[in-house]
């Protein structure tokens, strides 16, 4: 996951003000439009909530005149953080990089097109309190077209929570509410955004969803369109590896191999016995070279068994990583003199 530089005036400006119960995390590209509509939308929600916050707003890369308004907008109120970056990386990017500068308890996210509702916050908010790690936000009544928008979206809703065992209606819907902790330990890359509450369920958090309010985009053109449908499911591939295999990747290249070979192998013994028992020609029968093509490609499933578990190793043991995560330790104490020398 690529790593944000904290600028040294955004690290003055959080030692001087207050720590925030709530962060929100907003994704920002060619929004000049919505942008005064949605801060002003915002701040009205937060403020009324009565709770410390700070909005991180990540220019993505805009070619408009977003990176102006955030600055006019963050000079005139310290809660607005502003990250632009030097181009265009991608909403998985804009939300690691807002989640690695979070420092609320609760984290926030939501669209900048004004489609989804800050008004919905509150109950999202109440929903994660009342014990929830993870709240996601449900566009019952959407208001995009049905073939473009909805109805590929209702498949790959139906698929991911098939193949994640994580059920929601509404994986795409950007307004979320994240215990901290959760999103600080989930490393992001690719277009993994959305499968965030899949990912998080490793960690073995309690996910919920609520209704929320969806309104028509009123500005500027939608960034998605129907051909993100190839890249969901190349994703969806790549996070069900991750949430089953990606500490034990022998298991899955290995019972691939073993199951090929073991097919492959029984094949050559049947055509050693039609050949040296029944003394009947094989070298033309097309099932030789099946049998061999076979017994390669399971050693060559093995070996990337292999090589997984190199590469597993290497990077937790590597990085110091772990592979699980603590909620809360009772009673802890700091570690034994011998463990210190």
């Amino acid at each position: 996951m690529t790593t944000y530089a904290v600028a040294p005036e955004l690290r003055d400006l959080m030692a001087a003000a207050p720590e925030p119960y709530l962060s929100v995390v907003v994704p920002i590209y060619n929004e000049e439009e919505s942008i005064p509509h949605l801060y002003a939308q915002l701040t009205a929600v937060l403020d009324h909530l009565g709770h410390a916050y700070e909005i991180l707003a990540i220019d993505d890369g805009s070619r408009d005149r977003s990176f102006e308004l955030l600055r006019a907008l963050a000079g005139a109120d310290q809660r607005l953080r502003v990250i632009r970056f030097r181009r265009n990386f991608g909403q998985t990017a804009a939300f690691a990089a807002g989640f690695e500068r979070a420092r609320g308890e609760w984290v926030i996210t939501i669209d900048a097109d004004l489609q989804n509702d800050p008004r919905d916050i509150p109950a999202l908010l109440a929903k994660a309190e009342s014990g929830f790690d993870v709240v996601s936000g449900w566009r019952a009544r959407r208001q995009d077209p049905f073939l473009s928008r909805r109805f590929p979206s209702i498949i790959a809703n139906w698929l991911i929570s098939r193949a994640t065992g994580v059920h929601l209606h509404d994986y795409g819907c950007s307004l979320k509410v994240y215990r901290a902790e959760v999103v600080k330990n989930i490393d992001l890359y690719g277009e993994l955004h959305r499968f965030i509450p899949a990912i998080a369920s490793w960690q073995g958090v309690a996910v919920a969803e609520v209704p929320v309010n969806h309104a028509a985009r009123k500005y500027g053109r939608s960034k998605y369109g129907i051909g993100r449908t190839t890249r969901v499911l190349l994703d969806l591939i790549t996070v069900r590896f991750l949430l089953s295999y990606s500490t034990r990747p022998m298991q899955v290249f290995g019972g691939i191999g073993l199951l090929s070979a073991t097919i492959g192998s029984a094949l050559l013994l049947y055509l050693g016995y039609v050949r040296l028992v029944l003394s009947q020609p094989i070298a033309d029968r097309p099932i030789v070279l099946l049998a061999i093509l076979l017994v390669v490609i399971g050693v060559q499933f093995l070996g990337m068994g292999l090589l997984g578990e190199l590469i597993t190793r290497v990077y937790y043991e590597g990085r110091n990583r772990s592979i699980y995560v603590v909620r809360e330790e009772l009673n802890r104490t700091g570690p034994s003199k011998r463990q210190t020398e």
